[in-house]
């Protein structure tokens, strides 16, 4: 008891010594660091005033602090930013679904605009703009060196308005200009559509819009195919879908499952962490789900797909997503000003980020790029197909009924059409051939 008694103490002693040696230091530190702050803002105000003097033109000073403030934020990562009233206010248009522009979504890499994803139906989509496209110029003017608000502004411009920007392109041996006619961008968060016995979602963008779009679409669907029973799954397709806001994320994801953590965010401190959990409810009955994602697939889009593969709810296809794993927090500022900071860092329910890394597919799916000529080509070649039916005096065969015959007929022209949509789009023809799969190897009635 004595021996047990004497470490105890001489522990405590040890911590009192050991915190005596710390403590002074750290003291110390913190008193070198706050006289290092106010040198540097006095630095600051120093530069400043040199500026507003002996600058060889006349500056306009709110217009220089504002740009001192957006350089501090965006030195600290892409997605932290000042936005000007100007900016403040468009940004509250965005998220209800209408704005002006081009139709695409940016980030800043190696000094260069980075095309996240075009939005459907917008100017940039229908120029042919791609997801990881880099704008080297606008109107000839080099965007090297701005930053990503300033690029950014240099492409805005009224509506009807002509706008030229150079691409460098993945697999483009010489960069090349595309030209642009400026539009206001109405969105259509959620696009719903049935191709055979599947329903297809497609999710442009998370905003206001977005879990109201998703319920009726969804609804009027199923109601059109004459029950959930004629329905053999969904895609949900968020390729291309730079994100927006979280808290419609969270409710596309509570949408398809009963139970469990969707998404859990964690800042600075451990105290500020929080996670979303599921309500019970599916809008689908249990159908089988196949999400479909691409490397313009971003941030809330990211969010949905990481929960629904982790619930194993869903069959991830398609490419690795973009990777924008943090939270960006608006906070208002004086002069109707804000800024948008990075607060957080959001997980999956299995606990992985996704920042930097992605989302990885169950099954990877390239989208092939067609090449010139390629459609002709295999149409001469399907021309050339022939098959028993073809040939003169062929045997008839007479071991099915007409209405059989006529049932193998829709059959056929179903397969038909499944081909062309492969065709057009093989990502989504191959998430419609899963679910049809799926559906084949269920129970029989």
């Amino acid at each position: 008891m004595k021996k047990f008694a004497m470490a105890a103490f001489g522990g405590t002693l040890a911590g009192i010594v050991a915190t005596t040696y710390v403590a002074g230091p750290l003291l110390a530190q913190e008193s070198t660091r706050e006289t290092t702050v106010y040198e540097q803002l006095d630095l600051f105000g120093d530069i400043f005033e040199r500026i507003r003097s002996q600058y060889v033109e006349e500056v306009d000073e709110k217009e220089l602090i504002e740009a001192a403030i957006g350089g501090m934020l965006s030195s600290l990562d892409p997605h932290s930013s000042y936005l000007s009233p100007d900016d403040a206010a468009n940004m509250q248009v965005q998220t209800r679904g209408e704005f002006g522009g081009l139709g695409i979504e940016v980030t800043q890499e190696e000094g260069f605009v980075k095309v996240v994803s075009p939005i459907d139906g917008t100017p940039a989509d229908e120029a042919g703009i791609e997801a990881g496209d880099f704008i080297t110029h606008v109107d000839g003017e080099s965007v090297l060196g701005l930053s990503l608000d300033e690029a950014v502004e240099m492409m805005r411009g009224p509506v009807g308005s002509e706008i030229i920007i150079t691409v460098v392109r993945e697999g483009e041996a010489e960069p090349f200009d595309v030209s642009i006619i400026r539009d206001t961008i109405k969105l259509t968060a959620v696009r719903a559509r049935t191709e055979g016995d599947t329903v297809v979602m497609r999710i442009t963008t998370f905003n206001r819009q977005t879990t109201p779009n998703l319920e009726s679409g969804l609804k009027e669907q199923i109601e059109a195919a004459g029950g959930i029973d004629n329905v053999n799954g969904i895609v949900l397709d968020l390729r291309n879908n730079p994100g927006g806001l979280l808290t419609e994320a969270i409710q596309v994801a509570d949408s398809f499952l009963e139970t469990g953590e969707i998404v859990s965010t964690r800042g600075r401190n451990p105290e500020d962490g929080e996670r979303f959990n599921a309500t019970p409810g599916d809008l689908s009955g249990g159908k089988p789900i196949v999400v479909l994602i691409n490397g313009g697939s971003a941030s809330a889009s990211e969010i949905v797909a990481g929960a629904l593969q982790d619930h194993r709810r869903a069959i991830v296809v398609g490419t690795k997503s973009f990777g924008k794993g943090s939270v960006q927090t608006v906070m208002p500022l004086r002069g109707d000003g804000a800024m948008r900071l990075t607060t957080a860092r959001y997980y999956t329910p299995s606990g992985r980020s996704i920042q930097a890394l992605g989302v990885s597919p169950d099954i990877v799916v390239e989208q092939p790029r067609r090449r010139v000529g390629e459609e002709e080509e295999e149409s001469s070649v399907a021309n050339r197909s022939r098959s028993e039916a073809d040939l003169r005096g062929r045997l008839n065969n007479d071991s099915l009924t007409e209405d059989e015959i006529r049932q193998i007929e829709e059959d056929r022209a179903k397969a038909e059409k499944a081909a062309e949509l492969r065709e057009q789009d093989y990502q989504l023809a191959y998430a419609i051939d899963i679910l049809k799969g799926l559906s084949a190897l269920g129970p029989n009635d």
